[in-house]
């Protein structure tokens, strides 16, 4: 058995980057960050930010950018995806990302909870857990199971 899932609540660093794929389908980048307390060796506290590179697709890709600006605070589930790629000079580089199956918008961040783009407040997504749709019901025996 495994699993590959992520929980991450933090503040934007930067603003969203909305791009698209060829087909259309929106992707959003954002940067995320963490910060925890701890006590050094002389007994001081000292803070330690962590930056998590998230990715959401599709509609909910469209309302981060919408909706969401530096400073703002996200609560993100999803799972980790590791990419390799080429760099300039042919070397192999990898990148270590959280694919979001959802984010959501907590608190007012610095900007409050007022759109980006000028889009109007009726606008927001409601992401409230009541909002989301019910996980289907699955049936499997433990014969389905291929390990």
């Amino acid at each position: 058995m495994s699993l590959n899932k992520v929980l991450i609540m933090g503040n934007l660093g930067a603003d969203p980057e909305l791009r698209f794929t060829q087909s259309q389908t929106a992707v959003c980048t954002l940067r995320v960050a963490t910060t925890d307390r701890r006590k050094d060796q002389s007994g001081e506290w000292v803070e330690h930010t962590e930056w998590h590179s998230v990715v959401v697709w599709g509609k909910q890709a469209e309302n981060c950018n919408t909706y969401l600006k530096k400073g703002r605070q996200v609560f993100v589930e999803g799972r980790l995806q590791t990419r390799k790629w080429q760099d300039q000079t042919g070397n192999s580089r990898y990148s270590t990302e959280v694919v979001a199956n959802n984010v959501q918008f907590i608190g007012g961040g610095r900007g409050g909870d007022s759109p980006r783009n000028g889009q109007a407040d009726s606008m927001a997504p409601d992401m409230s857990p009541e909002s989301l749709p019910a996980a289907p019901a699955v049936a499997f025996d433990d014969d389905d199971i291929p390990f």
